[in-house]
């Protein structure tokens, strides 16, 4: 069980109930001594809650390509320090064997999950800060302290984003909710929940409702473990009830995050289903935001088609997993036993149907970004 541990009138971290004692967790953090890479087992919640440790980049790039850390913010901070673990991994000191050790790093952990722009932009932080070192200890110590200070910005960039989108939660809103946004796909807090925490933290009545999210369903065992901890109102539904309850008036806002947002355009990948909601918000006429730290702006991709959209296997479209009777982590096929399956990872949905992008910055039109490219980091 988490609850929120509420710092002044900051944003809450997100402590985790074990054992019958509270203690906060970050979604990724580094142990220096074993050089691992620690991370919280997406795969296993909601039933199991387990941090693991990734002693080798190799295990971390793994561990992202698998989803055992998923999320823009949670994966670009495991790359970062995945890029610094690597780094420390090296032996000796010759500068241009350090060099081209740790590209191989690099291109190693930017290929673990190519559509969410985070990492990548993580990493260039990092190779960034090491440029400055003057032998390769020193690179070392450099490649630590930036990671960190990826995660540490994660973490403020989402406090702030809760700050800005909390005036969008109005009492007795009922909120619809795509994928998992939350502190676990973040180092704390999360993007797309931050506003929603920050209304809850003041006392503001309202009900979410959670996008299941086939076919991982990290909306159903994600999303909703993080509100049910926090004692916030809400439903799972299945992904094909939005529209209708849409017609009903029964959702008055979306908010999602996002893996990719580019900065020439506003537009905007993230968890396939995305796109399909945002249609029917326009067609709806509810308002449909975007939550995103500065890290998931792209400034260089000039269109949407141009995004590397990951297909993932096809057995996570023919199959589910759950807990049998005994308690027991199963999975079962689903779909018919002689037929394929495509699975793409992503969508891209286009500015026109975005009513705003929620940043640490402040809310900007899609197509105001770029303009705007020096207040957000471009």
């Amino acid at each position: 069980m988490s609850q929120c541990r509420f710092l002044g009138e900051s944003l809450c971290q997100v402590n985790v109930r074990l054992n019958g004692r509270s203690r906060h967790f970050e979604t990724v953090s580094f142990d220096e001594d074993r050089n691992a890479v620690l991370l919280i087992d997406q795969r296993l919640l909601p039933h199991e809650f387990k941090v693991v440790a990734m002693t080798h980049y190799r295990a971390t790039a793994d561990a992202i390509g698998k989803m055992i850390v998923r999320g823009a913010g949670a994966i670009g901070a495991a790359a970062a320090f995945g890029l610094a673990q690597g780094a420390r991994s090296f032996r000796g000191t010759h500068a241009e064997r350090f060099e081209a050790h740790c590209l191989a790093v690099f291109d190693t952990l930017k290929a673990a999950r190519p559509t969410a722009v985070d990492p990548v932009n993580a990493m260039h932080a990092v190779l960034a800060s090491m440029a400055a070192g003057g032998s390769v200890k020193e690179k070392k110590a450099l490649a630590v302290a930036a990671a960190k200070a990826f995660a540490v910005g994660d973490t403020d960039h989402c406090r702030e984003i809760g700050r800005h989108g909390a005036s969008l939660i109005t009492p007795g809103a009922r909120i619809l909710t795509h994928c998992n946004a939350g502190w676990l796909a973040f180092v704390d807090i999360g993007s797309a929940t931050a506003p929603l925490y920050a209304a809850h933290q003041k006392g503001v009545p309202f009900h979410v409702y959670c996008d299941e999210t086939r076919p991982r369903c990290q909306g159903a065992s994600l999303t909703a473990w993080e509100l049910a901890q926090e004692g916030i109102s809400h439903q799972v539904i299945a992904d094909n009830a939005a529209g209708f309850l849409m017609w009903r008036r029964e959702i008055d806002l979306v908010i999602v995050g996002s893996d990719r947002v580019l900065g020439r355009t506003g537009e905007v990948a993230n968890k396939i289903g995305t796109y399909t909601k945002a249609v029917l918000a326009r067609r709806h006429r509810i308002p449909f935001f975007v939550a995103i730290p500065l890290s998931t702006l792209d400034w260089q991709t000039r269109r949407g088609r141009d995004i590397p959209i990951e297909e993932r296997s096809e057995e996570e479209v023919c199959g589910a997993w759950g807990l049998d009777p005994e308690g027991r982590r199963v999975e079962v096929r689903i779909a018919n036993p002689t037929s394929g399956a495509r699975n793409p990872g992503f969508d891209v949905t286009p500015p026109e149907l975005i009513t705003g992008i929620i940043t640490p910055r402040g809310i900007f039109k899609p197509r105001d970004l770029w303009r705007n490219r020096g207040a957000l980091g471009g």
